[in-house]
């Protein structure tokens, strides 16, 4: 079967979607695109949702993977607002839309992203209870942000996890009153560790940022449908205008499983269990982006990563794989954060207990430094902070797996290049 006869389908309208959807045509297939999404918005990519778009310091039409025209140029057939309901794997269709329509596919890619996980206590349906996941979202709260900051008002974040200390910063910079309410004992702990995560609590701290550790919310009260306050297990009440709650994302998974395709376990993240060609348990289907759950060769363990460069890259990859090439997905996870007047990037994977030691490289008081997660004397993953144009090394650092010396690590005037072997 020739291109030309084949139809594609891609489900889902995020960063994954659209660059997969560029990269099937930028590689010569000449069959239908057909992108299918469930927001009413172009695809987006989202770090702007929580930095740049959510301060106000970049404009809504930056946001969007292409501008409008580019759909209808590439010859992509683009869906907005359509939700589709079922996929019928032995018929090889796809169900979308009010109207029921049905499109068959020879190859379908789901790209349907994760969405908040929600706050199961009372008070969740008051008008001051945000999420953030969408571009919807983000312009609610940027105007919910600029009321607080004018009128000294004062927002209670569940969560201190990436979304919840970007969604502080921005708070604060719009001088918004700010308390963060987090069951671990530091911001991050689950990603960065509690080393790293004290660094973040001073830094908010510095900023005017209150921590609540070791407590969660309990209920949000209020009256005459507006915020009043927010309660905690351990018996406190924070007063409170607004409430984010920021406690994660979960894999949209529910089409894929009504479908019988093979889910990840919930210890490795939960999502689509796919190979190392972004391939499901159906040989025609693939997943990519937030929903995709891969087996990593680097790591040896199976990942779900839920951050901008793994739509980025994943999607292209997708695309390529469902065109017949050969290919192994196992890029080092890398994600970016820019909080005040500090900015960081962070590569590879190392959650609390599987590393030995926290090298650091350079001053972590002024928070000019690299932060090394080492075990057996091997770099898991690294973090620089303020540091700039090493990431490249550190990847290097991380894919070698070579022993290093760490008073080397740890000595900024040793060339991190001299490193890798």
């Amino acid at each position: 079967m020739v291109d030309a006869d084949q139809t594609f389908v891609i489900v889902g309208g995020g960063l994954a979607g659209a660059k997969a959807a560029e990269t099937l045509r930028a590689e010569g297939f000449t069959g239908r695109v057909i992108l299918i999404c469930d927001e009413r918005d172009h695809p987006y990519e989202r770090p702007p949702l929580s930095k740049g778009y959510l301060l106000g310091k970049e404009e809504r039409d930056s946001v969007f993977v292409h501008e409008p025209a580019w759909y209808a140029r590439n010859d992509i057939e683009l869906h907005l607002g359509e939700t589709v309901d079922a996929v019928d794997r032995t018929a090889k269709t796809v169900r979308f839309g009010e109207d029921g329509t049905l499109v068959r596919y020879d190859k379908l890619l789901l790209a349907t992203g994760a969405e908040p996980r929600r706050l199961d206590i009372p008070g969740t349906d008051l008008a001051g209870v945000h999420h953030l996941r969408r571009l919807a979202h983000a312009e609610r709260l940027k105007g919910v942000l600029a009321a607080l900051g004018r009128d000294n008002g004062h927002i209670v974040i569940a969560g201190a996890g990436w979304i919840g200390l970007e969604v502080a910063a921005a708070a604060r910079e719009y001088g918004a009153e700010v308390t963060v309410v987090e069951p671990l004992p530091t911001p991050l702990h689950t990603v960065l560790g509690p080393e790293l995560g004290q660094i973040f609590a001073e830094l908010h701290r510095e900023h005017g940022v209150r921590f609540h550790f070791g407590a969660r919310l309990t209920e949000i009260v209020g009256q005459d449908g507006m915020v009043l306050a927010a309660r905690t297990d351990d018996g406190e009440e924070h007063p409170a205008h607004d409430v984010l709650a920021a406690v994660g994302a979960a894999p949209r998974t529910a089409l894929a499983e009504a479908a019988g395709l093979e889910l990840a376990d919930r210890a490795h993240g939960g999502g689509i269990a796919v190979d190392a060609r972004l391939r499901t348990s159906d040989p025609d289907i693939y997943a990519a982006g937030d929903v995709a759950s891969f087996q990593h060769s680097l790591f040896d363990t199976r990942l779900r990563v839920e951050h901008w460069a793994n739509a980025l890259n994943g999607g292209p990859a997708a695309a390529r794989a469902m065109l017949g090439r050969d290919l192994t997905y196992d890029r080092v996870p890398y994600f970016f954060s820019d909080q005040y007047d500090m900015g960081m990037e962070y590569s590879g994977w190392a959650p609390p207990g599987t590393y030995d030691e926290v090298v650091i490289r350079g001053d972590a008081g002024k928070r000019e430094f690299i932060a090394f997660w080492v075990k057996e004397k091997r770099v898991l993953a690294g973090m620089n902070v303020n540091v700039w144009d090493v990431t490249e090394s550190i990847q290097q650092l991380i894919r070698t797996k070579a022993q290093v010396d760490t008073e080397a690590l740890a000595n900024p005037r040793v060339p991190l290049d001299s490193l890798v072997p």
